[in-house]
């Protein structure tokens, strides 16, 4: 009975010290993408006097051919940053991994609709997930000085990985509603994968031929839009 009441108190032992040491790793990575990414983040206002290439607008749930809130509001403050001045274009980054799923199409519409014009709009249709996104940023549409816009909890995540792709990286929250506390809970674990995307950089999933920011963005459409487009 006590060699077995040893065994038990050793593996409670083990097992509690793999849990401490799993919480300290997340916390440490955590702390390292936020720390690095802190001084990057800025106001709208700020935004406007930096002079960059584009506004990144990361995809995210679609509604048919309308945008969730969650992308509504990134969409929202990326089409006010680009009256204002911030960029001359705008990219919208997202999931189209199906005929019938095609977030930058959505993203392209809604901002169309709200009186930007097709040349400044690029569509990536495989930006399917954060680090796809900015490195076809980089190695695809050429951008050097990006404004990346989304929400608080994604931001960080965002810019850290930005600069790892050698973008110079600036956020902008797009904080207008209130969001789950899951998303906040399945961020602190994406940050610890962000930090192993960033030491070893792999390739995105897709990469392609070269398509200058600077050009016109309906090269990328992949489809007609049911408004006028300019």
């Amino acid at each position: 009975m006590k060699s077995r009441s040893k065994t038990l108190k050793k593996a409670l032992i083990c097992v509690g010290a793999a849990v401490a040491a799993l919480v300290i790793f997340v916390a440490a990575a955590n702390l390292t993408v936020i720390l690095s990414a802190k001084s990057r983040i800025i106001t709208q206002d700020s935004a406007s006097s930096l002079g960059s290439d584009c506004i990144l607008v990361l995809g995210a749930k679609t509604e048919g051919d309308k945008p969730s809130g969650v992308l509504k509001d990134r969409l929202d403050v990326a089409i006010e940053l680009y009256f204002a001045g911030a960029a001359p274009k705008l990219l919208m980054s997202g999931d189209h991994g199906t005929t019938e799923y095609d977030e930058p199409y959505v993203m392209k519409k809604y901002a169309l609709e709200h009186g930007v014009p097709s040349c400044d709009i690029f569509c990536d249709h495989a930006g399917f997930n954060t680090y796809d996104s900015l490195a076809r940023a980089k190695k695809v549409f050429g951008c050097e000085k990006v404004i990346a816009v989304t929400q608080g909890f994604h931001i960080y995540r965002t810019v850290f990985l930005g600069k790892a792709v050698g973008l110079d990286i600036y956020g902008v929250k797009s904080d207008r509603s209130s969001y789950y506390f899951s998303n906040h809970v399945r961020e602190a674990l994406a940050r610890v994968k962000a930090v192993f995307s960033a030491v070893f950089k792999p390739d995105p999933k897709y990469l392609g031929d070269t398509i200058p920011i600077s050009g016109d963005g309906r090269i990328t459409d992949d489809k007609s839009f049911d408004i006028a487009e300019e």
